[in-house]
């Protein structure tokens, strides 16, 4: 997800994004210790938009 599309979310779709990324990392997580997953550069992907997210989250706030 890019910047541009993260900044045109309110806090609360944000916060809902955040939550819903961050189960879907800890599933891949878990997928990935039982069986490698066929591509593993999802789940740094998938870590860096969390904070990418939280960042733009945290300045929306203050």
């Amino acid at each position: 997800m890019k910047t541009a599309e993260i900044k045109e979310l309110s806090v609360q779709d944000l916060a809902e994004r955040i939550e819903a990324q961050k189960a879907a990392l800890n599933q891949m997580k878990i997928n990935h210790s039982v069986s490698p997953i066929e591509n593993s550069t999802a789940i740094n992907k998938t870590r860096k938009d969390i904070a990418r997210m939280l960042t733009i989250l945290r300045q929306k706030q203050n």
